[in-house]
């Protein structure tokens, strides 16, 4: 290679990297930046504050069931006690409603039928007859109570036939930590990966369609175009944009590795039973380099758009495509995610579009490291095309040069 090539190479990164410091330092020294940045909690907040609202009057509700025992009372004690025993294995938002024990009447079958008919609350299940035959009727939604009074009605006759409700074992419980993430935890990592670079992508590549079709409006790419050739601005652009990306992904990386700092001891207990079957340390080299093809892929295909559209009508119209093959691509590789080494989760890790979500799933549920080097390589390959293919739809839609601007309303019109 020449000197005056090495020259012009030198010269072409150097305005590479001026518009990314510029478009980096716009985007970044804004009061809506820091809006931006937090937008991830404003949305929880949001999110969180319906969810409460839908729990609490979910809870509402459930606190108004009721299941009934119509038992006699030398029968009632028995069965307490063993519903009370019943009660331990389950978790709290999944015990069965409140037991209520009634003294049976002279017609025990209409006195069950009259509960479902109170006031007062809703009864689910109701429970009648002798023990060793109980006749359990049921509402729309009580299937699942019925067996659990069916079960109780179980335990207590054999309480009974034991001669009393005292436990026959002493068991002793000890808790052991594991050494690694289970297998459970290894496919909600997984999981977890895909939705996070999903969402990662989506939130910030979208931002170069807007920042491409405000500058085009305001004709500053021309002036831009003018001094640099295109493709330092399309590459600048580009890059500028990762750098926010890259803060973004830094700021809320750094909050999230010390969450378990500040949760209960149980519950930190439970996130390190989530983890990567490669290592953290291997798994946040790949997580981010997957993040960078996936942002790369994605970024170019916005950046592209921006600048063939001139309207916002136009951006979205064009944006919504690319929207959905990308919530289509995260389905894809949320599914292969959950069938590691099935053909499906082969396909979506060899497709472009879908492969850096899926091989960034396989890294959290598989241990093997080199299907990961080729990974990269093929998918920075992608990357190449796209933005090559991006470059010069962007001298063609900032200059109008080339094999001309893409007619969208005559586009629109054929089809």
């Amino acid at each position: 290679m020449s000197n005056r090539q090495v020259g012009n190479t030198r010269r072409l990164i150097r305005q590479t990297m001026t518009i990314a410091r510029r478009d980096f330092i716009a985007t970044v020294f804004t009061p809506t930046f820091l809006i931006f940045l937090f937008a991830p909690l404003i949305m929880g907040s949001f999110g969180a504050i319906g969810g409460m609202g839908a729990m609490t009057v979910t809870q509402s509700g459930e606190n108004k069931n009721r299941i009934v025992a119509i038992v006699a009372p030398e029968q009632a004690i028995v069965m307490r006690d063993q519903d009370t025993r019943l009660r331990r294995v389950f978790r709290t938002g999944e015990k069965p409603p409140e037991l209520l024990i009634e003294t049976p009447q002279a017609n025990a079958q209409a006195q069950a039928r009259a509960l479902f008919d109170t006031k007062d609350y809703d009864v689910q299940s109701a429970l009648y007859g002798p023990l060793d035959k109980p006749v359990i009727l049921y509402g729309t939604q009580g299937n699942r109570t019925a067996d659990y009074l069916a079960e109780l009605a179980e335990a207590s006759l054999r309480a009974e036939r034991s001669g009393g409700t005292t436990p026959l074992s002493t068991p002793t419980r000890t808790p052991i930590a594991r050494e690694r993430a289970s297998l459970g935890g290894q496919n909600q990592a997984a999981f977890f990966t895909v939705f996070g670079i999903f969402f990662l992508t989506l939130l910030l590549a979208g931002q170069a369609v807007g920042t491409m079709a405000e500058e085009r409006s305001n004709k500053v790419i021309e002036v831009l175009a003018a001094a640099v050739p295109l493709e330092s601005v399309f590459l600048g652009k580009l890059l500028g944009m990762f750098g926010v990306a890259i803060l973004f992904v830094a700021f809320w990386g750094t909050l999230i590795s010390q969450i378990g700092t500040i949760m209960p001891p149980g519950f930190a207990q439970a996130l390190r039973e989530i983890g990567p079957a490669v290592g953290m340390p291997v798994y946040v080299i790949l997580f981010f380099g997957y993040f960078t093809m996936a942002y790369m892929l994605l970024g170019a295909v916005f950046l592209s758009v921006g600048a063939q559209a001139s309207t916002m009508r136009e951006i979205q119209m064009l944006s919504l495509p690319i929207t959905i093959v990308q919530v289509a691509m995260f389905g894809l590789a949320a599914t292969a995610a959950s069938k590691p080494g099935t053909p499906l989760a082969t396909f979506a890790e060899i497709f472009p579009l879908s492969s850096p979500f899926a091989m960034a799933a396989r890294a959290a549920n598989q241990p093997e490291i080199w299907p990961h080097v080729a990974a990269l390589l093929w998918q920075a390959l992608w990357v190449a095309i796209v933005i090559t293919i991006g470059a010069r739809a962007f001298r063609r839609g900032v200059l109008q040069s080339g094999s001309g601007k893409m007619n969208l309303k005559a586009m629109f019109r054929r089809g």
